[in-house]
């Protein structure tokens, strides 16, 4: 298996190798004036991983309820407030 970095230009004129390397489960990088662009993974991959993401982050709610609920004091930092031009 060669190199499964290809440029912007070899990934257009040979597209169809690039994809089936990806469904062969070989991430395929695309760059673009010799920069990191995109990254060619297999549908089913891409599925996977987006459900991977989504059941490891909390959610806003799930991360509100985990704020203490207790009544200590807390230290409050002096501010003063800021000059209102008009």
């Amino acid at each position: 298996m060669s190199d499964p970095e290809w440029s912007l230009h070899d990934a257009k004129n040979r597209f169809s190798a690039l994809v089936d390397r990806a469904l062969n489960g070989d991430p395929q990088r695309v760059t673009r004036r010799g920069k990191p662009a995109v990254v060619v993974i297999a549908a089913d991959e891409y599925e996977r991983l987006r459900r991977q993401g989504k059941t490891a982050a909390p959610t806003f709610g799930e991360l509100l309820l985990t704020v203490p609920q207790d009544d200590l004091d807390f230290d409050r930092i002096p501010l003063r407030p800021r000059a209102i031009e008009l």
